[in-house]
């Protein structure tokens, strides 16, 4: 059995940062068999985050992004030719151009595209944007370096708030609308949302919360947007960051537990089909998955973050090549971080698992802070404000369900300086944007009708 693994036919279908080290760690493994990479983009595998962080700060091109590969994957690359379908009684891959791909091990790591504008004739306006690929960054840059002048982004979430930095770093005027009470409120909640939105207007933006675009407006070419409050804003430039849509449509005859919220598997990276079984020739890693955790009630995590993409990739890899002795679980603690009006925010844990939060180092007022996150009594996430050489010891502590507040040591400051407040999280339908990381519930998203033979 090992051996017919390591000699196998695998193909995997994503060609971004998880299908690259996907690809990389199964010959690592000892993989010697057949492997394809499918991607639907013409472009080598390049990191995302840079698009958003660097390129639109004119530091870096757009098309210079490019992962570096750890070793020489030895792969078939089919870049260009989007998936379309997966036959899994076949063990086939179907692609955009007609062909199909066998396989004896298939992983998808097709991940996230961009939430479009709904509107298909307003976002068709030249100067409407999204921000997920490198040619959108380019284009994005492009008009950025022609001077508007101002940019209307809608939704304040990471990347909408990335985006709204840039702009402000380069000069530009802009305006950030977001339905929900505060930037970052999502991923966050309300405490620190309030620091994000005193940054924001600190730094010159001019943000709208608690209202929606009810139209974008221009003939031909996008000249300003109507607000549900009645206002107007006039612009040149509109960036959609409304959040991100899961790749699944390819797998809708797949028969396998795949929605708008990803495709479902278990902590060993194997897809569950439609009834909740799990598969053994079809793994998930990355952006398109959701997973269960055991320090987050076993509930299935929907993650948008480059280090879970990587490990995640790395121990689906492992165990296509396994044995079920051998195999290991995913397990990883989620991380994320963000750099935007000069302070560095990075995150461990769910942020969104929580009822109370408090503050164990720093302040509000001084813009650097730790803050600490709790469920019921346990230590859940931590986020960071340019203090990201705490963040260890907090990953320490959810890792342990240490005991939420904090005990003494945890605090540069006396246990009685803070008190835990509600962490108000809302509801993710008030957004514009989901959060980067979700707890998804419980699979499939799909209700089934259960047919039984009459006697």
């Amino acid at each position: 059995m090992p051996g017919d693994l390591l000699q196998s036919r695998i193909v995997v279908v994503g060609a971004s940062l998880a299908g690259l080290r996907a690809a990389e760690k199964l010959r690592d493994e000892g993989f010697t068999g057949s492997l394809t990479i499918v991607g639907d983009e013409p472009h080598p595998p390049y990191d995302r985050p840079p698009l958003s962080k660097q390129v639109l700060f004119g530091k870096v091109p757009a098309h210079s992004t490019g992962l570096p590969m750890r070793r020489d994957p030895h792969a078939e690359w089919r870049l260009g030719v989007p998936a379309t379908g997966l036959d899994t009684g076949r063990k086939q891959v179907l692609l955009a151009d007609g062909e199909s791909l066998p396989y004896d091990r298939v992983l998808i790591a097709t991940g996230t595209r961009a939430r479009p504008w709904p509107h298909p004739q307003e976002a068709a306006l030249d100067g409407v944007f999204t921000l997920r690929t490198s040619d959108d960054a380019e284009l994005l840059a492009e008009r950025l370096n022609a001077g508007p002048r101002r940019v209307l982004v809608i939704g304040g979430g990471f990347t909408g708030s990335e985006i709204a930095s840039a702009c402000r770093e380069r000069g530009i005027e802009v305006t950030l609308t977001e339905r929900g009470p505060a930037p970052l409120v999502g991923a966050l909640g309300g405490t620190l949302a309030k620091l994000a939105a005193a940054m924001q207007r600190n730094h010159g933006v001019d943000l709208r919360c608690g209202v929606t675009v009810s139209a974008l407006r221009g003939n031909g070419r996008f000249t300003g947007a109507d607000l549900s409050d009645g206002s107007r804003i006039d612009a040149d430039v509109c960036v959609v960051a409304m959040g991100a849509v899961r790749n699944v449509e390819w797998l809708t005859e797949s028969g396998l537990a795949a929605g708008v919220r990803g495709v479902a598997c278990d902590a060993g990276c194997r897809a569950f089909n439609m009834y909740g079984i799990v598969t053994d020739d079809v793994f998930v890693a990355g952006d398109v998955s959701r997973f269960p955790h055991p320090l987050f009630d076993y509930q299935l995590l929907s993650l948008e973050h480059w280090r879970n993409a990587v490990e995640q990739a790395e121990v689906a890899a492992h165990n296509m090549v396994s044995p079920e002795p051998g195999r290991r679980p995913h397990l990883a603690v989620p991380t994320f971080w963000s750099s935007q009006f000069g302070l560095n925010i990075k995150s461990v844990g769910v942020p969104t698992f929580s009822d109370h939060v408090v503050i164990a180092q720093g302040s509000l007022e001084a813009r650097r802070l730790a803050m600490v996150y709790g469920f019921r009594g346990r230590v859940t996430a931590a986020v960071t404000v340019d203090m990201a050489k705490s963040l260890e010891y907090y990953q320490n502590l959810i890792e342990t369900a240490a005991p939420f507040p904090p005990v003494s040591g945890a605090s540069d400051r006396p246990p009685a300086a803070e008190v835990p407040v509600p962490s108000d999280v809302p509801d993710p339908s008030g957004l514009y944007h989901g959060p980067t990381v979700a707890l998804t519930g419980h699979l499939p998203d799909r209700r089934l009708v259960m047919m039984r033979p009459t006697r």
